[in-house]
């Protein structure tokens, strides 16, 4: 692996969880491809592109800066997974197991920020 965000085990679950929302949404109504679809995968693919886009930054500020993206993105993940599930795209297992995930990628985001921060 020859970049910086490919060792980080942040970059590689937001991968994961990318693909597991893609999977989810192809068995989405049609009605929902334009809508609900786009938005929840727009969502999950912006946490691993901000968080590989940053960590090229000429500084620890800038990547913690991408990292808030990333984050704010996976905050995002988690409305549309509520909104799926209200619209009823979704079973309550499906739910929890990628809230659950989402959950723990923004501890995971969180800490990098703090542990960014402790070292500037």
């Amino acid at each position: 692996m020859g970049f910086k965000f490919e060792n980080l085990k942040v970059w590689q679950d937001a991968i994961n969880l990318s693909s597991e929302v893609h999977l989810m949404t192809l068995t989405w109504t049609k009605e929902e491809r334009y809508i609900l679809t786009s938005q929840i995968k727009r969502a999950s693919d912006s946490i691993s592109l901000n968080i590989s886009e940053g960590s090229t930054g000429q500084s620890n500020a800038e990547f913690i800066r991408f990292l808030r993206y990333a984050n704010r993105s996976a905050l995002e993940v988690i409305t549309c997974l509520y909104l799926a599930k209200n619209r009823d795209l979704i079973h309550e297992d499906q739910f929890k197991s990628l809230y659950d995930q989402t959950e723990t990628l923004v501890i995971k985001i969180q800490a990098l920020i703090k542990s960014m921060n402790q070292n500037s």
